[in-house]
């Protein structure tokens, strides 16, 4: 099955949920024979979406490129970081027009520009090249305002309330 017209959809925003908005999409998509492939960018762990997605591996495919420990640590990414940043922007380029996937999910690729793994105008280029019948998903905070214009559709998740802030930390299963 393949789409007629795919659409540009930006998750963004500093409240929880745009990744898992996303993998509740491709596992939609699974659901109605859709092929979809999810590039992570910054993350290395392996949070449990990983192991249901496991499950769906016929339709859904998840690769991991870097992770945010510059992030945690305060420091600027090192050459290394930025390296497996471009690897996965490179992987994204090659799934897209693979012919293979009818979704291509690029999560964290937002933030991962704006702390300088690679440049915005990389994504941009990334947007005009995008075949007509992908379904192009990007999330992360900090969406710049001509990344949001390219998009057709834009959620914006905003942070009321968090556990957190009482001191909770990550629950695995629900957080991670």
């Amino acid at each position: 099955m393949m789409l007629h017209k795919g659409n540009i959809h930006i998750y963004t925003g500093n409240g929880k949920g745009k990744t898992l908005a996303a993998i509740g999409l491709a596992v939609r998509a699974a659901g109605a024979g859709f092929r979809s492939i999810i590039i992570q960018f910054m993350k290395d762990y392996p949070y449990s979406e990983i192991i249901s997605l496991q499950k769906l591996s016929g339709y859904i495919t998840l690769r991991q490129f870097g992770n945010d420990g510059f992030v945690l640590n305060k420091q600027k990414p090192s050459a290394s970081d930025i390296e497996k940043a471009n690897d996965g922007l490179n992987f994204a380029y090659t799934s897209m027009n693979s012919g293979n996937f009818d979704i291509v999910i690029l999560d964290e690729i937002l933030i991962a520009s704006y702390f300088g793994l690679f440049s915005e105008s990389q994504i941009i280029k990334m947007l005009d090249s995008k075949p007509a019948n992908i379904e192009l998903i990007l999330t992360g905070r900090y969406a710049g305002k001509e990344v949001i214009a390219k998009a057709d559709l834009v959620t914006e998740m905003n942070e009321v309330k968090h556990y957190y802030q009482k001191g909770i930390l990550s629950i695995k299963g629900i957080d991670s």
